[in-house]
């Protein structure tokens, strides 16, 4: 779709504005001038204490060089570089251990701690930059929809900070759709913007500091759409802002990594949250739930043939699960508060948890018929290590848990494979609820902590769907799918694997085909199969 001229609005749009604080002065943008960016240290004095080594041959006891550390303990090998020399070094770490009586016949040096002395040094520290961060102003977020409402043009708030004292902003400047604005003398830019295309408009911003530098550009994608809800009397406009510096209520989870925004209006049913929790309760008759429920004796179906389950004890008959009925409904809804929780404090939608749980486990959190497969979401060892590695902010909360928070500095990629592996174990283990002491050999304290697990399970899965799309495609999600199809795409991607993605996705785009789950699921084929029910059923 052609983006529409908006200069021409946008200033009448402005003169009509009788609440803009500070009125942005446009121009087309010019030749690029980029803003200095932040250019701010500052030299501090440092107490340290200095400690005098030196390297002395074992035959002579002569000095071959000096060495000066600020810390406790043996020179580094590192600095022993420094200080001596390369063929020092190299025959320094690779000499044998010498035996302290036969020292005489020893090749290479030996290290003497001389002294010790109280220094003061200077060091360079960088200061906080300054910052911008966008919001809206007069508008109405509406959670159920994910997205900004307005009943009046929508104003844009750029707005500057600077974190040093006796420092201030006094300017704000970017582009709109590349038309160049500033805000002179103010830490605060309002200007209304117009209607977009589905694409929405770019704007750069930043802001510039009495110090003498600027903030980093930021950027952000912003869509206005205007949408007539029937009454010819009121107009409303839908906004959505993709950007770092977004100030406003957190948008659909995975937009702003992939760069899309959700359908105008909102996400549909099933990639949405609702405000109240009896939004998401359900009644469906889950069969592998019914049967559970009857086997841990919640059920009493003693007066159905055989007891309610078909022989062998695994499936439940149909006198089983209109006894089960009501426990059913009970025990399918008892996570629906945690869920919602769990929706707000991540942003992944709550009806897709929900949906997820029921058709992995029927929201009966043990093992799924003593396979690898553990929990509401059915975890398994390849999905914790797609957690682990795609989602470092959770690793860097779960590491420590596990290792010691030194071993936790490195990245997870970064540990050697007996870590890792270790890492994954206790990451299926802390969502596995089965516990054969517990009531109904399920701990459901466990079973609660697991919910946020497999939320952040599910932003590890957009990273890397992001990644495969980009890998075999060539492009940016947000150049070759829509939200919703993106989402598919990272169920696929939990369900079976990147892998299975890849190839989807390969041979689809290698047909010049778009790529929608229309075009891409065919080729999910053979082992892959099972992905294509899998997600349909849990977009329903």
């Amino acid at each position: 779709m052609q983006k529409r001229p908006w200069i021409i609005g946008l200033i009448a749009v402005l003169i009509a504005v009788s609440n803009m604080a500070f009125r942005p002065n446009f121009a087309p943008a010019l030749e690029p001038n980029p803003p200095p960016g932040p250019d701010r240290f500052s030299i501090i004095a440092v107490d340290y204490t200095a400690y005098e080594w030196h390297l002395l041959t074992w035959k002579q006891k002569k000095l071959a060089c000096t060495i000066i550390i600020d810390h406790e303990g043996m020179p580094l090998p590192g600095e022993v570089y420094r200080d001596c020399g390369k063929t020092i070094y190299q025959k320094w770490i690779t000499q044998p251990p010498c035996i302290i009586r036969e020292y005489k016949s020893c090749e290479g040096y030996y290290a003497v701690l001389i002294r010790s002395e109280e220094k003061e040094k200077e060091i360079a520290m960088q200061l906080a930059p300054a910052s911008a961060w966008i919001s809206l102003e007069d508008c109405e977020y509406v959670p159920s929809a994910s997205t900004n409402i307005c009943e009046t043009q929508p104003t844009l708030v750029i707005r500057g900070q600077e974190p040093l004292p006796n420092e201030s902003i006094v300017q704000i400047a970017g582009t709109y759709d590349d038309a160049s604005f500033d805000c002179n003398e103010t830490d605060v830019c309002k200007f209304s913007v117009p209607e977009t295309d589905e694409d929405g408009a770019t704007v750069e911003f930043w802001s510039y500091s009495t110090y003498g530098d600027s903030s980093p550009v930021f950027t952000a994608q912003v869509r206005v759409q205007l949408v007539d809800e029937g009454d010819p009397d009121q107009l409303y406009w839908y906004v959505d802002v993709l950007s770092s510096q977004w100030q406003g209520d957190a948008v659909a989870t995975c937009s702003d990594l992939w760069g899309v925004f959700p359908p105008v209006g909102g996400a549909p049913e099933w990639l949405s949250t609702p405000t109240q929790i009896e939004e998401l309760s359900s009644d469906i008759p889950y069969t592998y739930l019914a049967a559970n429920l009857i086997l841990q004796g919640v059920v009493d179906a003693s007066s159905c043939p055989d007891g309610g389950l078909d022989p062998g004890g695994n499936v439940v008959n149909q006198c089983g699960l209109e006894k089960s009925r009501d426990a059913v409904n009970e025990w399918q809804n008892q996570f629906d508060e945690l869920i919602l929780n769990t929706a707000n404090e991540t942003g992944v939608p709550a009806r897709l948890i929900k949906n997820l749980f029921a058709r992995e486990s029927q929201f009966w959190p043990g093992i799924f018929q003593s396979g690898g497969d553990v929990g509401l979401g059915q975890l398994t060892e390849n999905g914790a290590d797609t957690t682990l590695f795609w989602n470092p902010s959770f690793y860097k909360q779960f590491c420590p848990l596990v290792m010691e928070a030194g071993t936790c500095e490195a990245k997870y990629m970064n540990l050697d494979a007996e870590q890792q592996a270790a890492l994954r174990r206790a990451l299926v283990g802390s969502v596995n609820a089965t516990c054969e002491e517990c009531p109904l050999g399920l701990d459901l304290t466990q079973a609660d902590f697991s919910v946020g697990v497999f939320a952040h399970t599910m932003l590890a899965n957009c990273e890397q769907a992001a990644q495969v799309v980009y890998n075999y495609t060539g492009d940016l999600p947000s150049e070759v799918a829509t939200y919703e199809d993106l989402w598919k795409f990272t169920l696929v991607n939990y369900n079976a694997g990147g892998g299975c993605l890849a190839e989807a996705i390969t041979n689809a785009s290698s047909r010049g085909l778009d790529m929608t789950w229309e075009n891409v699921s065919p080729y999910l084929t053979g082992a892959c199969s099972g992905a294509v029910d899998y997600v349909n059923d849990i977009s329903k």
